[in-house]
């Protein structure tokens, strides 16, 4: 896997995978950025709930389960000093559908969090204390 960075102007960077398809990063105005695009660490987060996201849609779909509406709202924490890691990410799962049990929804969501998620993976390995909630709708 390769990606490439470069500079766009002040702060403002875009990054391309092998296909040419962009990702912009910047920063607030007080470290030189315009606020144009989410920081880094933002994108971060929502990289590893995006992974997590997938294997619980991919999961419930295998169990044949109609998915109408599927959010993850993600409350993280990080250390006050340098370098500063999460050190807490509290995922709530909130799913819409007719007929699934919330038991399929805690499954999926545990199977992705012990088993499947890199990225999930890859914030416990670095000493993040990842926890979550999920809630069941019905449309």
């Amino acid at each position: 896997m390769k990606v490439t960075l470069e500079l766009e102007r002040n702060m403002r960077i875009i990054g391309k995978n092998k296909q040419e398809m962009e990702v912009y990063f910047d920063t607030s105005e007080e470290l030189g950025g315009e606020n144009s695009a989410p920081k880094p660490m933002e994108v971060f987060l929502m990289a590893m709930g995006a992974c997590t996201f997938m294997d619980t849609i991919s999961i419930l779909r295998k169990k044949r389960k109609t998915i109408e509406q599927f959010k993850i709202k993600i409350e993280a924490e990080r250390k006050k000093e340098h370098p500063m890691v999460f050190s807490k990410a509290h995922l709530i799962y909130e799913l819409v559908s007719p007929d699934a049990e919330l038991s399929d929804l805690n499954r999926a969501v545990e199977l992705s969090q012990t088993k499947y998620c890199s990225a999930s993976a890859m914030f416990k390995a670095a000493g993040c204390e990842i926890t979550w909630e999920t809630v069941l709708n019905r449309p």
